[in-house]
C-alpha cells in the first residue's frame, strides 16, 4: 500500500520514493511530472536530489532542491523479501514501481528472439505481387488504400510499457512489417532468431540519444566496440549522469548521460579535452600544457573527403586505438543505449569536421563494423550538441550510404534507433526515395514504373528500409489489381519545402575512397 507524506512531518526521502517535481517545459510553463529519486547528496548543509522523470527522457534528469519537491504525494518504495544472490548471501533492494510492472509482465510474456535470423525462411500462403509498382502522380481520396501483409508476431517494444519515446517503439512495429515482405514481394514470416543473436545497436542518434532497449531478451555482450546497452544490469551509478560539463574547443557541453571516464574526474566542475586528439585533462592549465606538446590539428588517418570546410576522416580502430577510445567515451556522454568496451579494432571511425584558421573541429561522426553480416553500414552515429538542427546529422547520414554506393551495397543503420536518430534517418529515407519518385518521367504516355530493389539499387538504402518509409509515408495503396504509390499535392509540396532548406548535401566527386577487403583478418 503506498504511503502519502505531509508537508508538516520531517520526512526522509530515500532512494527510490516517487513524487511530483517542478520543472519547466519546453513552453517555459510550470509542470510537476512525477519523477523517482535516484540518489540523494548534501553540499554546503543542503540536501539536493538526482530525479528522473518518469516517461521522459534520461537526459533531462537533474539535481534538483527540496523546494521543488511536491512532498504531499510522496510515494515510498515497496519492500522486498530478501533474496539470495550470486554469490549466496541474502541481500534486498528496494523496489520501484516500474520494476514491479516488468516482474509481472516478465511472467506473462513467452521469451522471444531479438532479431530476425538470417536462416532459412518458412513460407506462409503466398499471394503474388506485381514486382513492378506504377507511380500516380495524384490519387482521389475514393482511392481504395490496403496495407502490406504484415507479421501476426508482437513487436518485441510491445512486451514493456510504452514510453513517451513513441517513435522509437513505432520504428520496431515498422521494422515488424518490413520483415515480413521478401525481395519478390512475396509474404513470408521469419524464423525468430536464437537468443544471443542479438548485435549491437546502432547509436543514435543523431542526437544520438536513447530508446530504453530493453526489448528483449538479455543476450551475451560481444565484447567488442559499442554495444547496445542490457539494462537488466543496470544500476544507479549508470542511471546518473557523472560528468558536469565538458568543455571542448570553443564549446561547453552539457552531457546528457553517464560516461565511464575515470572515478577521479566526475568530482571536477569542468572536464578539459583537446579538440583535436580528445585526450581528456583535468584543469585548464594541463589543458594548455598539453597544447604546446600536441601536433595534431585534425583527426588522425586519412582525409577521404573535403568541400568546402567539411572534412571527412577515415579513422582505423585498430591503428588509433587511443583516439578512438576518446571518441567512444565522449559519444557515450550522449548516447544512452550504449555499453562502451575498448575494443575498438573491428571498427572504423568517420569523423566530419569543419576547418578554420585554427584547424579541423570535430562536428560528429559515425562508425561501422569492416565486416557486418547484417549488411549494417552505421553502428554509432552522433552529432555533437553544438551543431545539432543545422543539417549536419543528416550529412552523415548521407555519406554513409555514399561510401556504401562505392562499396556496391545496400546498407543501414544498426537498430534500434534513438529516438533523435529514427527522426533523422526517417527524414532522409522520405526525402532521398521522393526525389527518385518525383524524377520519374512516363513513358509513352503511361505511368511511371519502377521497383523496390530498383530504388534500394539507385540509393543504396536496404529494401527493408525503402518499404518501411513508403509505409510511413502512406504511399502504397493496393488498386485494381496492383501495388501502386501514390503522391499527393501534400507530401510533394512538403517535400520541396524541406528540400529548399537542406542546403549541406554530399557532393561524390569529393569524396576520395577505396573499400578495404576486411575478410582477411591480416587486414586489420
Amino acid at each position: 500500500m503506498t504511503k502519502m507524506a505531509d508537508s508538516s512531518s520531517s520526512v526522509e526521502i530515500v532512494e527510490g520514493c516517487r513524487l511530483p517535481v517542478l520543472r519547466k517545459n519546453q513552453e517555459h510553463e510550470d509542470e510537476w511530472p512525477l519523477a523517482e529519486i535516484l540518489s540523494v547528496k548534501e553540499v554546503s548543509g543542503r540536501k539536493l536530489y538526482y530525479v528522473h522523470y518518469i516517461d521522459f527522457n534520461k537526459r533531462l534528469d537533474e539535481w534538483v532542491t527540496v523546494d521543488r519537491l511536491d512532498m504531499k504525494k510522496l510515494q515510498f518504495p515497496k519492500k522486498e523479501a530478501k533474496t539470495p544472490t550470486k554469490n549466496g548471501l541474502p541481500g534486498s533492494r528496494p523496489s520501484s514501481p516500474e520494476r514491479e510492472v516488468r516482474k509481472s509482465l516478465d511472467l506473462n510474456v513467452q521469451p522471444t528472439a531479438t532479431a530476425p535470423s538470417r536462416g532459412k525462411t518458412l513460407p506462409t500462403p503466398k499471394r503474388k505481387v506485381e514486382s513492378t509498382v506504377p507511380l500516380v502522380a495524384q490519387v482521389t481520396p475514393a482511392s481504395p488504400v490496403f496495407s502490406l501483409p504484415v507479421s501476426t508476431e508482437t513487436p518485441q517494444g510491445a512486451i514493456f510499457p510504452a514510453v513517451r519515446e513513441t517513435n522509437a517503439f513505432k520504428s520496431r512495429e515498422d521494422h515488424e512489417q518490413l520483415s515480413s515482405l521478401t525481395t519478390n514481394g512475396t509474404a513470408r514470416r521469419l524464423i525468430p532468431a536464437q537468443p544471443g543473436r542479438k548485435r549491437k545497436a546502432n547509436c543514435g542518434g543523431t542526437d544520438e540519444d536513447s530508446q530504453d532497449s530493453s526489448d528483449g531478451i538479455p543476450t551475451a555482450p560481444r565484447m567488442t566496440g559499442s554495444l547496445v546497452s542490457d539494462r537488466s544490469h543496470d544500476d544507479i551509478v549508470t542511471r546518473m549522469k557523472n560528468i558536469e560539463c565538458i568543455e571542448l574547443g570553443r564549446h561547453r557541453l552539457k552531457p546528457w548521460y553517464f560516461s565511464p571516464y575515470p572515478q577521479e574526474l566526475t568530482s571536477l566542475p569542468i572536464l578539459y579535452l583537446c579538440e583535436f586528439c580528445l585526450k581528456y585533462l583535468k584543469s585548464l592549465k594541463c589543458l594548455q600544457r598539453h597544447l604546446t606538446k600536441c601536433n595534431l590539428r585534425h583527426p588522425p588517418g586519412n582525409e577521404i573527403y573535403r568541400k568546402g570546410t567539411i572534412s571527412f576522416f577515415e579513422i582505423d580502430g585498430r591503428k588509433n586505438k587511443t583516439y578512438s577510445q576518446n571518441l567512444c567515451l565522449l559519444a557515450k556522454c550522449f548516447l544512452d543505449h550504449k555499453t562502451l568496451y575498448y575494443d575498438t579494432d573491428p571498427f572504423l571511425f568517420y569523423v566530419m569536421t569543419e576547418y578554420d584558421c585554427k584547424g579541423f573541429h570535430i562536428v560528429g561522426y559515425f562508425s561501422k563494423e569492416k565486416e557486418s553480416t547484417e549488411d549494417y553500414n552505421v553502428a554509432c552515429i552522433l552529432t555533437l550538441p553544438p551543431y545539432q538542427r543545422r543539417g549536419y546529422g543528416k550529412l552523415l547520414i548521407e555519406f554513409s550510404y555514399e561510401l556504401s554506393k562505392v562499396e556496391g551495397k545496400t546498407g543501414t543503420p544498426e537498430k534500434p534507433l534513438s529516438d533523435l536518430g529514427l527522426l533523422s534517418y526517417r527524414s532522409y529515407w522520405s526525402q532521398t526515395i521522393l526525389e527518385i519518385l518525383m524524377d520519374l518521367k512516363p513513358d509513352n504516355g503511361e505511368r511511371p514504373q519502377i521497383t523496390i530493389n530498383e530504388i534500394s539499387e539507385i540509393t543504396s538504402v536496404k529494401k527493408e528500409d525503402v518499404i518501411s518509409t513508403l509505409q510511413y509515408l502512406n504511399l502504397i495503396n493496393y488498386y485494381k489489381g496492383q501495388y501502386i504509390l501514390t503522391l499527393s499535392e501534400d507530401i510533394v509540396e512538403g517535400h520541396e519545402r524541406a528540400m529548399q532548406k537542406r542546403h549541406l548535401r554530399i557532393d561524390p566527386k569529393c569524396l576520395h575512397f577505396t573499400p578495404k577487403d576486411w575478410s582477411k583478418r591480416g587486414k586489420w
